[in-house]
């Protein structure tokens, strides 16, 4: 797909989730505000295009506590509202604003955090060769990530080692095959197991 249409798509398409979505973003931020406190927001520095770093904005999920960069179903920091949240995925909706502002786009690899970014690695370089987003074949593929992390003693490594390689190969394949009707399949598939994982 050339640029300038996947641009033009993101644009009209995020512009219209939000404009549907935007009473359920105000309801999850009080919901929040009332049962967790603030912050309402998770803001967290990520990878992008090219390398560039921006701030990631999603629904806040845990209690602020240290601990590891990725989250583990199990992982004691999540509050209970969060867990709802995030196996529903609803957590992620503010990244429309992202998409809005040209920092990521709806379909493309999701950023990593810096200090998972190895600069060396030819897929890596790939995939920050296109705008970061929001669903990609590496999403779909591991979208109960958490449940694999479960019980693992030290989850950063083990994503590092076991996961990550196999992410970066599945969003480096997309890239390569890329197609404007691929993007739609995605799009689909991502909201049809949405729309499973909430009604369950």
């Amino acid at each position: 797909m050339r640029p300038v249409t996947k641009r033009l798509f993101d644009l009209v398409v995020a512009f219209c989730a939000l404009s549907v979505l935007l009473p359920l973003l105000v309801l999850l931020s009080l919901v929040i505000l009332l049962v967790d406190g603030l912050p309402v927001f998770f803001v967290q520095e990520r990878v992008g295009l090219r390398g560039r770093r921006f701030k990631l904005i999603k629904f806040r999920t845990m209690a602020a506590a240290s601990g590891p960069l990725v989250t583990a179903a199990d992982d004691r920091r999540q509050t209970a509202l969060g867990r709802f949240l995030r196996r529903r995925k609803f957590d992620e909706l503010p990244q429309l604003y992202h998409v809005i502002m040209g920092t990521m786009s709806l379909v493309g690899p999701r950023p990593e955090v810096p200090e998972f970014v190895d600069v060396h690695d030819p897929q890596q370089e790939l995939v920050q060769s296109v705008r970061p987003g929001l669903v990609d074949p590496a999403v779909l593929e591991y979208l109960n990530e958490e449940q694999q992390l479960n019980g693992v003693k030290n989850p950063e490594a083990y994503y590092m080692q076991e996961i990550k390689p196999k992410k970066l190969a599945l969003s480096a394949a997309y890239i390569k095959e890329a197609t404007f009707m691929s993007d739609l399949g995605l799009l689909a598939r991502a909201g049809s197991l949405v729309l499973w994982r909430s009604s369950r």
